[in-house]
């Protein structure tokens, strides 16, 4: 079996009309994939892209750009798209950048980051995505960690990027800025390359992709990612997202992270599907979902801080008729926010879960539509063997049960898996143990083969004897109806370990107060178990995150505990279950 006819049986499973039918099906291809023996070379770009979309369909719109702010669009074909991606790799390989240098990439949601990701691909580079919101200090890191040989970057970021250069004593062998700066090569200078490129000679084992970790827990950490693993890979999550051919596909990501190779890069372009991308400073709900509605976008991907807005808006205002399919991903959606969805567009949220050193390896597939579980993040990927393991290490058999999620590597090691945290033999031993992978999340699930989410194990609250996973909190909290958003913690108690924090933002229009604080906390204790109760509840206008969306809990764990050791009292929107006498046991 050639890889070309592998994205193509993925294309066809994806265009079943029968769900049963569909289900079989993947579950057979997956079968097959896991124990296929890949071959020594393979290059995505040349025999997918262009061997398969270009040739079949190279008119057809590969890639839509719109500005959200100015409504400014652009349309690239599939043959359009290969061709500014080939003067990319053309003007670096003139500049001396070749095979297995790297790319580091501090770019918008423009269309260069297509075409420049494209050269990578192609031309054996390792794409280094890089987050826009980095300091100095930040890219100083990066820098020592794994120096540049090459940059990509837009002009606001030049003086950063040179200034960190400098500390480091580091030289690119070139500079390409979307705009002009002196000592760096503008982009455009590029349409003047050739349209044509020879493809590297890529082995499947080749590093393609390294991504610094968002680090909600700690420092970065370098994922590598080979020429099979996340092209190859991302199949799981095209099926998963259930993208055709005839969509147009959009994932509201930023290019820093894995999230936008996974969702706006491979996941629509391995089945010959349109891509997009919506550019904007600030997310304003209403214009996005315009242009979500003007640019007919059928299946459409968001994190949890998107779709919390999302749902506080009035959706009538939009048509949203085109829309088959809405995912959700980066963090667990909560309950509420599925069911508001649903009611506003009678569209379903599908919730699937992968990280940095995965493709999507649990979710709800299209085939779970109509029977999926309010909560639950659905089930393992045909593509990945999952299991939960308790902390001896044991496999955890009965249902109900937290455990670590871990992927098995005993009977077949998954494709969309990394190669390894890169110069961190360490990091390697502590998430390799064994014949597992471990995730580094928690999770449950019940007799029927439902996952449930309960956060990152470092995310745990540890208060008296029990676990309390931050999730099912959150979860309680967001179905008030003045909760906007809310992240839960555990703060440091010399009782109990920790105590239960809820941090929670509330709608526009909505004020704290003492006797919302009430409502809240007799509302948790209606839908929660005792001991998974917050204590504390303070009222915030925002809380940390990462750019894709995820909340830096370990951020608000260390404003907490700074906040105890300086002593400092309670600030006027927080407040305390044991100060309501209304409430019955207020002093447990």
């Amino acid at each position: 079996m050639g890889m070309e006819s592998l994205y193509k049986e993925v294309m066809d499973i994806n265009m079943m009309a029968d769900d049963d039918r569909k289900d079989d099906a993947a579950k057979a291809f997956f079968e097959r994939l896991n124990f296929m023996e890949l071959p020594e070379y393979f290059n995505w770009a040349e025999e997918i892209f262009e061997g398969v979309h270009v040739k079949e369909r190279g008119d057809k719109p590969a890639f839509i750009w719109a500005d959200i702010l100015t409504e400014e669009n652009k349309t690239y074909s599939y043959r359009q798209f290969m061709a500014r991606g080939n003067q990319c790799l053309n003007h670096l390989r003139k500049s001396g950048v070749d095979k297995g240098n790297n790319m580091y990439m501090m770019v918008p949601i423009v269309p260069e980051t297509w075409f420049a990701t494209y050269a990578c691909v192609k031309g054996g580079l390792v794409a280094v995505p890089t987050a826009t919101t980095m300091t100095q200090r930040e890219m100083e890191f990066r820098f020592e960690t794994y120096p540049p040989d090459c940059i990509i970057a837009a002009e606001v970021y030049t003086d950063l990027i040179d200034a960190a250069i400098k500390t480091n004593g580091t030289e690119p062998k070139v500079k390409i800025v979307l705009g002009k700066k002196a000592g760096w090569t503008s982009y455009t200078d590029l349409e003047g390359e050739s349209e044509e490129a020879e493809a590297a000679k890529t082995k499947s084992s080749d590093l393609l992709f390294c991504f610094f970790t968002s680090g909600t827990t700690g420092l970065p950490k370098r994922v590598g990612h080979t020429a099979v693993s996340y092209p190859l890979g991302h199949l799981s999550t095209s099926i998963m997202a259930g993208i055709r051919t005839d969509d147009i596909h959009h994932n509201l990501g930023a290019p820093g992270w894995a999230k936008w190779a996974w969702s706006s890069f491979f996941g629509p372009l391995n089945v010959g599907a349109t891509a997009t991308g919506f550019d904007f400073t600030t997310l304003d709900g209403e214009k996005y979902l315009k242009a979500i509605s003007t640019h007919k976008i059928s299946t459409f991907c968001a994190p949890p801080t998107a779709w919390r807005m999302f749902i506080n808006l009035d959706t009538s205002q939009f048509d949203l008729s085109n829309l088959r399919q809405s995912i959700g991903a980066g963090e667990p959606l909560n309950p509420e926010v599925i069911s508001r969805w649903k009611k506003l567009t009678g569209n379903e949220i599908r919730d699937f879960y992968g990280q940095t050193e995965s493709t999507a390896m649990i979710g709800n597939p299209p085939w779970m539509k109509g029977k999926m579980r309010s909560g639950s993040f659905g089930y393992p990927s045909y593509m990945y063997d999952v299991a939960l393991v308790d902390e001896e290490g044991f496999e955890i058999t009965k249902a109900d049960e937290v455990g670590h999620i871990v992927v098995k590597l005993d009977k077949w090691r998954a494709i969309g898996l990394f190669t390894e945290y890169i110069g961190s033999p360490e990091k390697m031993g502590d998430a390799f143990r064994g014949n597992y992978y471990y995730t580094g999340d928690r999770a449950s699930y019940d007799e029927d083969g439902y996952w449930w989410f309960v956060g990152r194990s470092d995310d745990v609250i540890k208060s008296s004897d029990f676990r309390i996973g931050p999730f099912e909190v959150e979860s309680a909290l967001m179905e008030h109806v003045a909760v906007a958003e809310t992240a839960v913690v555990g703060v440091p108690d010399p009782k109990r370990h920790q105590l239960v924090k809820g941090y929670v933002i509330l709608k526009q229009g909505v004020e704290p107060s003492r006797e919302l604080a009430l409502e809240l906390f007799q509302h948790t204790i209606n839908v929660l178990a005792k001991f998974k109760i917050p204590r504390i509840i303070e009222f915030v206008p925002e809380v940390p995150k990462t750019l894709s969306g995820k909340i830096r809990r370990i951020e608000l764990r260390q404003q907490e505990e700074k906040r105890q050791q300086d002593k400092s009292g309670a600030v006027a929107t927080e407040f305390f279950y044991w100060d309501f006498p209304e409430l019955s046991s207020r002093k447990n």
